[in-house]
C-alpha cells in the first residue's frame, strides 16, 4: 500500500467520527454579529487542536479571542492556516429545513448553519492531520493555524493582531480559509480577495415621525434626504462618482486577462441560478464578465430602511433614514481612503448632515500566479480532482488575506470543500460529502509534498 493509499484509507476509517467531531462544532452558535458563542468556539477549536498534538493559545483581542496553535513538523519549513469559527446569523428561521444548529445529514450531504463557511473547512483540515500523523507519526512540516472569531463582521480586530504577533506567525505559506469547485466540480485556485470598506449612512431631519398629510409638503422627509444623496454616489452606467475614486485602481494586467479567458463563461449559469436577464454596463459574458466581477471597484446599496414597512398603508413621514453600503476595493484602494474620499464627497454636495458609521473594512490582497507555492498546491489538486485547477486572479468577496501578505510575507492558496450550492450565508447551509472527503485528500497531499520541496 502506497503512502497516500495509506493516508486516504485512514480518512475512508474515521470518516465518521470526523463528522461526528464537525457535528460538534457546528451545534455552537458562534454567531459574531450577535456577539455569541464566541468564547465557547474558541475553546472548542483549541481543544480540537490539543487532541492532535498542537501547543495552543487562545489569545484575546478587544473582540472576540484568536485561537493560535503550532506543531512541529519533520522539516523547518512552516505552513500557516487560517480559518474562522465564527458563523452568519441563521435567520429567517422558518426557511429552515432542519434546525440550523444540528448539523443533519441527508442527501449525500451535511445541513447547518456554518458548516461551508467556515467549520467543515476547520475539520477536514484535522481529518487531513489526523491521516498524516497516523501514517508518519509526525506532519511533513511545522503547521500553524489562526482561527479567528469575527470574520462575518469584517475581521475588524485581525489585521491588528496579525501585525503586533507577526513573528509568532511566520511562515513560509498560507493556506486561506475557502477554496472549492465550481458548478462543472472543477477545482478553483483564488489568488486574492477584493478589500471592502463598509460603511452606514444615516440622517435624521425630525424628532419624531409626522403625519404625511401635515408634514408631507412643509417638513423636510429623511427618507427622500437619504435617497437624494445617495443618488450622487453612482450614476445609471454604474460610474462611481466620487472624487478621484479610481486614481489608485490598477487595472487588470495582461496575465489576469489570459487567466479569465481561460475560464469557462459563467454567464448562463447566473442567468440560470439568479433569474436574471442581463448583466449591467451590457457586458454579455466571457472574460469581460469575469473581469467587471471581480477585478472592479464597486458601491453597492446593501440595505435601505426609513418609515412604514410592514403590511398595509401609514400615511407618515419619516424621521430618520439610513442606509449600509459596501465598497468593494481593488488594488491600490485602501478602506481609509474610501472613507475620506466618501466623507468629502456628501460634503461637497451639501449632504453634511449624513452621519457616517464605519463598519468595518480591509484592503485587498493578491498573490502572483506563477508562485511556486500556488504552483505546488495546484499540482497537488490533480490527483484527487481528476482535473487541473483553475486559476482565478481574483474573488469577488473580501477577507484579512492583505494583513497576512503584508505583515507575514506570505504567498496565499486556496483549497477546501466548497461548492456552488452550498448556501453560505442562507438557509439550509450544507456541505456534500464527496467533497469534503475531496478537500481533506488535497490538503494532505499538500502538506505531504510541502515538506518534501
Amino acid at each position: 500500500m502506497s503512502s497516500f493509499e495509506q493516508i486516504d484509507k485512514y480518512m475512508e476509517d474515521h470518516f465518521d467520527e470526523n463528522i461526528e467531531e464537525l457535528s460538534k462544532l457546528v451545534a455552537i452558535p458562534s454567531i459574531a454579529a450577535q456577539k455569541t458563542g464566541q468564547e465557547e468556539c474558541a475553546e472548542f477549536v483549541g481543544e480540537m487542536l490539543k487532541q492532535r498534538g498542537f501547543e495552543v493559545e487562545i489569545m484575546p483581542t478587544a473582540g472576540a479571542p484568536v485561537v493560535y496553535g503550532e506543531r512541529k513538523g519533520k522539516t523547518d519549513k512552516t505552513l500557516l492556516f487560517y480559518n474562522h469559527y465564527d458563523v452568519q446569523p441563521a435567520e429567517p428561521l422558518e426557511l429552515w429545513e432542519s434546525p440550523p444548529f444540528e448539523a443533519t445529514r441527508r442527501n449525500g450531504k451535511v445541513y447547518g448553519r456554518g458548516i461551508s463557511d467556515d467549520k467543515a473547512h476547520i475539520t477536514s483540515r484535522l481529518l487531513a492531520i489526523d491521516a498524516l500523523l497516523d501514517a508518519d507519526g509526525e506532519l511533513p512540516c511545522n503547521v500553524k493555524f489562526v482561527v479567528e472569531g469575527e470574520e462575518e463582521i469584517g475581521s475588524v480586530n485581525l489585521p491588528d493582531f496579525v501585525k503586533d504577533n507577526a513573528e509568532k506567525l511566520a511562515a513560509d505559506a498560507c493556506i486561506w480559509e475557502f477554496g472549492g469547485v465550481d458548478h462543472r466540480d472543477v477545482p478553483l485556485q483564488y489568488l486574492g480577495l477584493r478589500g471592502i470598506c463598509y460603511v452606514e449612512l444615516s440622517v435624521e431631519t425630525a424628532s419624531i415621525d409626522a403625519h404625511s398629510g401635515l408634514g408631507g409638503s412643509i417638513f423636510p422627509n429623511a427618507a427622500w434626504r437619504l435617497v437624494w444623496a445617495l443618488s450622487t454616489l453612482k450614476d445609471q452606467d454604474e460610474r462611481i462618482l466620487i472624487d478621484d475614486y479610481y486614481e489608485n485602481v490598477l487595472p487588470p494586467t495582461e496575465r489576469d486577462m489570459e487567466l479569465l479567458r481561460k475560464l469557462p463563461d459563467p454567464a448562463e449559469e447566473y442567468k440560470s441560478r439568479y433569474n436574471i436577464k442581463e448583466f449591467v454596463k451590457g457586458v454579455k459574458g466571457g472574460a469581460e464578465l469575469l473581469a467587471q466581477e471581480t477585478l472592479e471597484p464597486t458601491c453597492t446599496i446593501c440595505g435601505l430602511t426609513s418609515g412604514y414597512q410592514m403590511a398595509g398603508s401609514k400615511t407618515v413621514l419619516p424621521a430618520k433614514a439610513s442606509a449600509k453600503v459596501d465598497f468593494r476595493l481593488v488594488p491600490n484602494q485602501t478602506p481609509e481612503e474610501t472613507l475620506t474620499k466618501l466623507r468629502a464627497h456628501l460634503d461637497k454636495h451639501g449632504f453634511e448632515d449624513i452621519q457616517m458609521e464605519y463598519m468595518g473594512g480591509e484592503a485587498p490582497g493578491r498573490t502572483d500566479p506563477d508562485d511556486p507555492f500556488v504552483q505546488l498546491v495546484v499540482k497537488a489538486a490533480e490527483e484527487v480532482y481528476e482535473d487541473p485547477m483553475d486559476l482565478i486572479p481574483t474573488s469577488g468577496g473580501s477577507g484579512p488575506n492583505h494583513a497576512f501578505i503584508e505583515y507575514v510575507g506570505v504567498p496565499i492558496a486556496t483549497s477546501g470543500v466548497g461548492y456552488p450550492g452550498n448556501q453560505v450565508h442562507a438557509p439550509n447551509e450544507n456541505i456534500r460529502l464527496d467533497l469534503y472527503m475531496k478537500g481533506a485528500r488535497h490538503i494532505a497531499r499538500i502538506l505531504k509534498a510541502y515538506g518534501e520541496t
